[in-house]
């Protein structure tokens, strides 16, 4: 799921200087389950900026804001209103910002990573998005995460114990894949090559093109 972390306040204000309105809009997944823009923050955040800036101000939670069908439900509250302060992720404040372009929209969150959650509010990063999905030949270990230098091919050496040399007593990636690929039978395949990743999910015009599911 996608981690992402609340503004610094002042920041949030100053995108909305000049607004008369505003609907903080949250979203009823990632955001939500890591506690930066579901109901409880979303609430949190229109009570403090009507208090403190005497906006209008609205709040509502969509149920995905990376979902057309979900924002377009939104439609009926934006009567009147300035500007949206989004609690989703990047890809929610850009959808909002597409759908409704006559208002104005900014993000209230930072987004980190997707990630894994581990704990109540704990989650630790999984992925990077590269598009280029190598956990079938890393028995479902990401190197590019999960390796402090991103090694694509076999650890660097600088490993103790199964333990990285950066410290903080990281576990080494690289240990981890090949003991799992010893337990699987399947250590012959690390003496295949991993080409450099060329991160196209990246790349410009990917969202151009568009991806497909079936």
């Amino acid at each position: 799921m996608i981690v992402a972390e609340l503004k610094p306040y002042d920041e949030i204000k100053s995108y909305l200087k000049g607004c008369g309105s505003v609907l903080v809009a949250g979203c009823g997944t990632c955001t939500s389950i890591c506690h930066s823009g579901g109901l409880r923050e979303t609430d949190a955040v229109a009570s403090r900026l009507s208090l403190d800036t005497g906006m209008k101000v609205k709040s509502i939670v969509i149920e995905r804001q990376c979902d057309d069908e979900f924002v377009a439900e939104i439609e009926y509250i934006l009567k009147g209103v300035d500007a949206v302060l989004s609690l989703g992720c990047g890809a929610g404040v850009q959808l909002i910002a597409e759908m409704y372009q006559g208002i104005r929209v900014y993000p209230g969150l930072n987004t980190e990573f997707a990630g894994t959650s581990h704990d109540r509010g704990i989650f630790i990063e999984r992925c990077r998005l590269c598009g280029n999905c190598m956990l079938g030949s890393t028995a479902g270990i990401c190197p590019l995460t999960r390796c402090a230098k991103g090694l694509q091919n076999g650890p660097c050496g600088g490993s103790e114990n199964g333990k990285c040399e950066t410290g903080d007593a990281r576990e080494c990636a690289w240990c981890l894949i090949i003991e799992r690929m010893k337990a699987q039978g399947r250590l012959d395949e690390l003496y295949s090559f991993a080409e450099p990743v060329k991160w196209p999910g990246q790349a410009p015009g990917r969202y151009n093109r568009g991806i497909g599911v079936k």
